[in-house]
C-alpha cells in the first residue's frame, strides 16, 4: 500500500511538473495579451514624455516635424501582406532587433540630457525628463525579457544577443538644437512603433489556439 502511494505522489509531482515544463496555449496567449498590455501602458508613457519634451527641451508643445528621419531607427513603414505572413519566430526576433535599438537611443539620449542639466544648474524641471526616460527604459527592457522568454520556447539554443556599443560619428558636428530635435524624432517614431507592436502581439496571441 506505502509502494501504491509513493507511486501516485510520484506521478503527480511528474504531471505538474510537465504542466509547468510546456506551457498550454492558453498561458501562451496569456503571456502575448500581458505583452500587449505592457506596449500599450509604454506607448502611454511615451505620449506623455513626448509632450513634456516639446514643451522643455523645444519651447513648444505644438511642435511638429514630420519630414526628417533618423537612418538607424527601425523603419516603420511596413507592407501588410509581408507582415501577415510573418512567421512567429520572424515576428518576436524583429521585435526584439527594434525595441533594443530604441532603448540604445534612448541611453544616448538621456545621457546627453543629464550632462546639459550638469551644465545648466538650478533648472529643476529638466530633472524629471531623464527619470521619465528610464521608466521606459524599464518597460522596454521587460517587454525584450517577454520576448526572449517566447523565443527560447520555441528555439530552446536562442540566446540573447549583447548590445552592441553605439556610435554617433556626426556627433561632433550638431547643434544643440539638432540633438534636442533628434531627441523628439525618437519619441515621435517610438510613439509610431509602439503602435506596430501592440498589433504583433496582438496577432501572436489570436494565432494561439487552444
Amino acid at each position: 500500500m506505502a509502494v501504491w502511494c509513493q507511486a501516485l505522489i510520484l506521478l503527480y509531482c511528474t504531471l505538474i511538473l510537465v504542466e509547468f515544463s510546456a506551457p498550454s496555449p492558453v498561458r501562451q496567449r496569456n503571456k502575448y495579451n500581458n505583452s500587449f498590455r505592457l506596449t500599450r501602458s509604454t506607448r502611454t508613457r511615451v505620449q506623455q514624455l513626448q509632450r513634456k519634451y516639446k514643451e522643455e527641451q523645444l519651447g513648444n508643445t505644438l511642435f511638429e516635424d514630420r519630414s526628417r528621419q533618423l537612418k538607424d531607427l527601425p523603419t516603420l513603414s511596413t507592407d501588410f501582406y509581408a507582415w501577415l505572413n510573418l512567421t512567429d519566430w520572424e515576428r518576436l526576433h524583429a521585435a526584439f532587433r527594434d525595441m533594443q535599438a530604441y532603448w540604445n537611443k534612448l541611453d544616448r539620449m538621456k545621457k546627453q540630457m543629464e550632462e546639459e542639466r550638469e551644465q545648466l544648474a538650478g533648472q529643476a524641471a529638466r530633472i524629471t525628463l531623464p527619470q521619465s526616460i528610464r521608466h521606459i527604459q524599464l518597460d522596454l527592457r521587460d517587454l525584450m525579457s517577454q520576448v526572449s522568454s517566447q523565443m527560447r520556447y520555441m528555439r530552446s539554443s536562442w540566446t540573447k544577443p549583447t548590445s552592441p556599443t553605439q556610435v554617433d560619428p556626426e556627433t561632433s558636428f550638431k547643434t544643440v538644437w539638432d540633438s534636442r530635435v533628434e531627441g523628439y524624432i525618437i519619441l515621435r517614431d517610438l510613439d509610431l512603433y509602439l503602435t506596430k507592436l501592440a498589433r504583433d502581439f496582438l496577432l501572436l496571441a489570436l494565432k494561439t489556439r487552444v
